[in-house]
């Protein structure tokens, strides 16, 4: 087991705005200091009520961030939940900028490192009967034999390429490759799909709410995709979703189905936005069992084999040398698994996405395990 204050210590080290936060003993979660994130609609309230603290107002697609000044040492914790107010009825769609992390790695749970594997058989699959767009918020994509040659590589690839090793440590970053990864898993189950690639989070696994907004809201507004799949999330300091995020997600409405991991913490405490009611929250089986590190609960709708799942990965020369593939666990893996089988069933049986989602996911068909959701046969 890694130390785990240790990978905090180092994370903060490297995110020097980042703070943790833990307004409930035992359930922390991971901000940018002195930031708000407000829905556009509220933005001008909120800055009005900010105005003792504001520092700057940052417009973006799908939010508008508020920084204050530091030295107020403002709490954006309480301040959100000032301006939200009381009550079931929130007055401003207003949050802290939760820090995401993707998931193999999460800094309070059990973390993996990807492993050397043989060459993985190249994805193959009968003739689809549309075309079927997947979107993947993560790491970036770096160029493999699976998709080098596509056209959808092709027209993204210098703006979604993956930053290996950042540090210049002579090795791979703790998450380098993880978008390539999940490329490789989609296109396991839906050889087909044409991939879009957002980069949200850096080869060390960590972003942030805003800028997962800011994807959501770039595919609402048009670019679009049938399916999006999210390897990544957080917890929320009060254990909430987030209001910006989740009108962002509302925002993509049925057209668009999106699949996010449950998280690697090991516990049933909500993980965002793996929990949103829209979203398809996966978790990670070992065999037949929860794997160890898998969360679980209520809020999870769909389960999928998520250790040593073997992909496309990156060409690495370091102390630990990669020839394309590897092996890796974590829920990150799990997720695009079942993106992939919904992507797959939609192009092989010409289905809209949110049709496809509701066979893959029907619970008359499958087994269904406790706090685990659907089982899907990976």
């Amino acid at each position: 087991m890694i130390d785990q204050q240790a990978r905090l210590e180092r994370l903060l080290a490297r995110h020097p705005d980042a703070a943790m936060v833990e307004p409930v003993p035992g359930r922390p979660a991971l901000v940018r200091r002195d930031q708000i994130l407000v829905a556009g609609h509220d933005a001008g309230a909120a800055e009005d009520a900010v105005r003792h603290w504001y520092d700057s107002r940052h417009d973006e697609e799908g939010v508008t961030r508020l920084r204050l000044r530091a030295p107020a040492k403002v709490d954006v914790c309480e301040l959100a939940v000032q301006l939200a107010g009381d009550g079931r009825h929130r007055r401003l769609a207003v949050s802290p900028n939760h820090l995401v992390l993707g998931q193999p790695m999460w800094w309070s749970g059990p973390a993996g490192l990807p492993r050397p594997s043989r060459p993985v058989p190249a994805p193959e699959g009968g003739r689809a009967r549309r075309d079927v767009t997947v979107a993947i918020l993560d790491t970036g994509l770096s160029p493999h034999p699976w998709y080098a040659d596509t056209d959808w590589f092709r027209e993204q690839r210098d703006e979604v390429a993956e930053d290996l090793d950042a540090d210049l440590d002579c090795e791979l970053d703790a998450q380098a490759g993880h978008g390539t990864f999940i490329a490789g898993v989609v296109l396991r189950h839906a050889p087909s799909a044409r991939l879009r690639a957002v980069r949200v989070i850096g080869g060390d696994g960590v972003g942030d709410e805003a800028g997962v907004i800011r994807a959501l809201a770039g595919l609402a507004a048009g670019a679009g995709a049938d399916v999006v799949n999210l390897s990544l999330g957080c917890h929320t300091f009060d254990d909430r979703p987030s209001p910006v995020l989740a009108r962002t997600v509302a925002a993509l409405a049925r057209r668009t189905v999106v699949v996010a991991c449950a998280g690697n913490a090991a516990t049933d405490r909500p993980f965002w936005p793996a929990a949103l009611k829209p979203v398809i929250g996966v978790a990670a089986l070992d065999g037949d069992d929860r794997a160890a590190f898998s969360n679980y609960g209520w809020w999870v709708d769909a389960c999928a084999q998520g250790v040593d799942v073997a992909s496309s990965y990156v060409t690495f020369d370091g102390r630990t040398d990669f020839e394309g593939y590897a092996t890796w666990s974590g829920t990150s893996f799990a997720a695009p698994a079942v993106a992939g089988r919904i992507a797959g069933k939609a192009a092989a049986e010409d289905l809209d996405a949110a049709t496809a989602a509701d066979q893959v996911l029907d619970r008359a068909d499958g087994a269904v395990l406790p706090d685990l959701g659907v089982l899907i046969d990976s």
